[in-house]
Formats: structure tokens, C-alpha cells, sequence
């Protein structure tokens, strides 16, 4: 594990025979390593991204496109990863850092759901940045599972480029409605707001 993520949960999964990282919204991890990235995403987007060269790939979890708050001009402005401009920047970065080609990029998508009852589509805004980021960047995506009205669980394995997906029953669904709620609210949020396996 690189030292930069050494306070993320990190966990040996029997079923897999890997360690394997979970990352929750704000978060985003990188390894060279043959490991495992989980998150659950509700209204949230994740993009998965690798150079099968270099072995080397990671994924991160945001929940809106841009911060919008209004900051004091003098105050430093701090890249915060929860955002999904800066969450994109530091993951590619981190990758290309590690040894990765910007060129052999191979780059997933999984979430934006529609899960955030009352509330404008959070999740439909998530895809849209992610998809208009990827192409201003002149970045390919490779693979996608985004939208609907259900969240998912995504097990990434980086050395691989494969993916795990699994979408979640009603009860669970409430359970990440609440925690996106509790989320969103923490970040000042108004209502506004390739080889993938399914699996159950």
C-alpha cells in the first residue's frame, strides 16, 4: 500500500484470496499491487481507471461535479477529491505517477443512479460531467454501468481491468439514500445537487 493511503480501510477477502481496499465518497485509490477496490454507489459515480502495461490502476468515489460553494478569494482553495473534477485529476495523476501512460489509459464508469428521492437527478449530473470531462480530455472510455434507479456495488481489480458488479435490493437501496443524504448535506449540498460482470 503507498503511504498516501495508509488510513484507508484495508481488508483480506477470503472469497477473492486479495486484499482488498474500500473507499467511500471523497476517496480514491491507487496500487500496483494485485488488489481489490470496493465502494457502493448510490447518486455517486466512480471511474475505474488502469494502464494494463504498467499494472498499475486505481478507482475513486464522488458524489457532485464541482464545488460551487463561494470561497473568500485569499483563503487557500484546497483540491478536494469528493468533487468530481478534482476526484478525476488526482486519480489519472496518481496513476500517470505510478508509472501509467496517459495513452494506454483504460477507464470504467459505474454509478449515477437515480436514488435520492425528492430531489433533482444527482446522479444523472454525475454521468454528465464524468462523460464531458473524459471527452474534453480526449480520454476513451472503455466500459459503463450508469443510471437506473438502484445503487450498485463495485469490486474493481486493478492488475486485471476487470469488474465486479452487483446492484442492490430495495432495503440496502434505502441504506444508501440515507448515507448519500448525510452526505451531501455535510458538503453544503442543495437538491440540484469494456469487462464487467454482474453478479448477485
Amino acid at each position: 500500500m503507498l503511504p498516501e493511503f495508509e488510513e484507508l480501510q484495508r481488508f483480506w477477502e477470503p472469497d477473492t484470496q486479495r486484499w482488498t481496499v474500500k473507499i467511500l465518497p471523497g476517496e480514491f485509490y491507487v496500487t500496483g499491487s494485485d488488489e481489490a477496490i470496493t465502494t457502493v454507489l448510490g447518486s455517486c459515480v466512480s471511474a475505474c481507471i488502469r494502464d494494463p502495461v504498467a499494472r498499475v490502476g486505481g478507482m475513486n468515489h464522488f458524489m457532485l461535479p464541482e464545488d460551487n460553494s463561494i470561497r473568500d478569494a485569499s483563503a487557500p482553495v484546497v483540491l478536494a477529491t469528493r468533487y468530481g473534477s478534482n476526484a478525476m485529476e488526482s486519480l489519472i495523476n496518481e496513476v500517470l505517477r505510478q508509472g501509467g501512460l496517459r495513452e494506454r489509459l483504460e477507464i470504467k464508469i459505474f454509478g449515477g443512479g437515480r436514488v435520492l428521492a425528492g430531489m433533482a437527478d444527482v446522479g444523472a449530473r454525475n454521468i454528465e460531467f464524468v462523460r464531458h470531462y473524459l471527452s474534453i480530455e480526449r480520454l476513451q472510455m472503455n466500459a459503463q454501468d450508469v443510471g437506473g434507479e438502484q445503487p450498485r456495488k463495485v469490486v474493481y481489480y486493478p492488475a486485471e481491468g476487470k469488474v465486479r458488479v452487483r446492484k442492490l435490493r430495495p432495503i440496502e437501496n434505502r441504506g444508501v439514500s440515507d448515507r448519500e443524504k448525510l452526505y451531501l448535506e455535510s458538503l453544503g449540498g442543495k437538491n440540484d445537487g469494456g469487462d464487467i460482470e454482474l453478479f448477485s
